[in-house]
């Protein structure tokens, strides 16, 4: 089945949000002192990395452009910047997990946008990878004190 221009963009507005969590992660671990709660985080940051990887190669299968900057999250970087500066990590921990809560609802709510091939690339990688990163931090976060 072909792809339409449509598919390129809803994979770009999930490859736009990818870009922006593995930007607001690299921030957020500056502010992190724990080891165990940073390598959580790294890991995080590397699952969205993985997730960049396949959608920018899964556009340019489809000879359409990756976008290259960042979405949604672009907002969470910034509540991360500045509540791991004033408020320490709890505060950095928990927008990281809002910014989860947002990409996973987006992959929930966009995969059907997207037709044959490509749904199901949605639905049977990109939206299990998301649920898994966010049980990694939700799990953080409901370990702290």
């Amino acid at each position: 089945m072909a792809h339409t221009d449509k598919d390129v963009d809803t994979l770009n507005s999930f490859l736009r949000g990818e870009i922006s969590a593995v930007e607001t992660y690299r921030q957020a671990i500056g502010h992190i002192s724990d080891d165990v709660r940073r390598r959580t985080l790294e890991e995080c940051r590397l699952d969205h990395e993985h997730r960049v990887e396949a959608l920018r190669e899964r556009i340019l299968q489809m000879e359409g452009k990756p976008a290259e900057g960042s979405g949604v999250w672009g907002a969470f970087a910034k509540v991360v910047q500045g509540g791991a500066n004033a408020l320490g990590e709890g505060a950095a921990i928990t927008a990281l997990e809002e910014g989860e809560d947002v990409g996973l609802r987006e992959y929930e709510r966009d995969a059907n946008k997207v037709h044959g091939d490509l749904r199901r690339f949605v639905r049977m990688e990109l939206l299990p990878a998301q649920k898994s990163t966010h049980k990694k931090l939700s799990h953080l976060k409901h370990t702290l004190h």
